[in-house]
């Protein structure tokens, strides 16, 4: 069945809607109450409440069968807007520059297709609509498990689609393994002794000190990491100082550590301390260090991977399926593989020349990669039906 020129022009206003009006992690209230009402439009059933404004959609298909789960995030970034689109965001400071307001909005016109095609539907779909995606390490996967979310309608598979400014419109990045990396947090409070800046004898210099740990922390990756196996130490942020003639009492350091394999990422936790209370201890300072452990490494399910990877292929040709390496990027929707197996794909959305990537103020999206994320993402999802069925029979 194609898909109708009119759910594609809804999906784009609704889209474009939820991007002049975003919301940060745990504040999505307007925005689920929007999803809600989209839902409400089509005759879609719904349960809501899930990590506060999480949602849950149910489609029953037109035969018996299992359930699977379709997510999309919806939460925003706290990053003010310079992409010149004329439906910038109205929030300031809050920008969808991750592509959420696309997954949102691409997930409501997946179901309303799937709908034009219930009867090729072998069981239940599940429309996860899910909030603070970008909250980590706290993330909003893990509380709509514990609230329930699959208390009812249990999923057997979920799958889930990111929008990928280094990919061409019409092509997917799916691979079987990791797909994303652990994503750990730190802030390291240093604590010297200040004073004037002409007498830095009878000091202990703060800033000095920090400098020396970032400049330390750089051999963990150079000097402890095996080469082919990926990590990475950064330092973000950097605080110190007020005062261009006073030596400063304290610094802080925030970053992140990114890997792919769980021997890596404790290996780079451990020499992380290392490293920062040594170095801390060689230049005289006391350090505070508080490290949050974040999303896990997203890995997919090598079966439903390739069952993504067939979909497509069939769909557009392998032309539309590049090789791809991992990317060391975080993703919430890896605690849900933790419990369920199912897989993380890329759809590719670059808008050519210019492209910023996620994260950055000036970050569009192409609308031109709407059409293939509703067509493959509800073909994925009705060939993965049929593909349980018939394991289950």
């Amino acid at each position: 069945m194609t898909l109708d020129p009119r759910i594609i022009e809804e999906v784009v206003e609704f889209r474009r809607h939820l991007h002049s009006h975003p919301e940060l992690s745990g504040e999505e209230h307007a925005t689920s109450k929007r999803i809600q009402e989209k839902l409400d439009d089509i005759g879609i059933p719904y349960s809501t409440g899930f990590a506060q404004t999480g949602v849950l959609g149910v489609i029953e298909g037109g035969q018996p069968g299992p359930t699977i789960g379709l997510r999309a995030d919806i939460d925003a970034l706290p990053i003010t807007e310079s992409s010149g689109e004329t439906f910038s965001s109205e929030a300031t400071g809050v920008m969808h520059a991750c592509g959420h307001d696309a997954h949102t909005a691409m997930l409501f016109g997946t179901a309303k297709y799937l709908l034009e095609r219930r009867d090729e539907i072998e069981g239940k779909i599940l429309l996860i609509f899910q909030p603070a995606e970008e909250k980590s390490p706290t993330g909003g996967s893990k509380q709509m498990m514990e609230d329930g979310v699959f208390d009812e309608y249990e999923p057997e598979v979920l799958i889930a689609q990111h929008i990928w400014p280094q990919l061409p419109v019409g092509q997917f990045g799916v691979m079987a393994g990791p797909i994303m990396g652990n994503s750990d947090r730190f802030k390291i409070t240093v604590t010297g002794s200040g004073g004037h800046a002409s007498m830095p004898h009878d000091t202990v210099d703060a800033i000095v000190a920090a400098n020396q740990i970032v400049t330390t922390l750089q051999t963990i990756v150079s000097r402890n990491a095996n080469p082919f196996d990926p990590a990475v130490v950064t330092v973000g942020k950097f605080n110190a100082g007020f005062q261009y003639n006073v030596i400063a009492e304290t610094a802080e350091l925030e970053g992140t550590i990114r890997t792919q394999s769980d021997e890596m990422k404790n290996k780079v936790k451990q020499r992380f301390f290392d490293v920062v209370e040594n170095a801390a201890a060689a230049m005289g300072v006391a350090v505070e260090i508080d490290y949050m452990d974040g999303y896990p490494a997203t890995v997919n399910d090598e079966e439903w991977a390739a069952q993504v990877y067939s979909t497509v292929d069939r769909m557009y040709g392998e032309a539309a399926l590049p090789s791809l390496t991992p990317s060391l990027g975080g993703e919430d929707f890896s605690r849900f593989l933790q419990k369920y197996p199912g897989v993380y794909y890329w759809l590719g959305s670059s808008v050519g020349e210019g492209q910023k990537p996620l994260h950055n103020p000036s970050f569009r999206f192409n609308e031109a990669a709407i059409p293939y994320g509703i067509e493959a993402m509800a073909q994925v999802a009705i060939d993965t039906l049929q593909t349980l069925k018939q394991k289950n029979d």
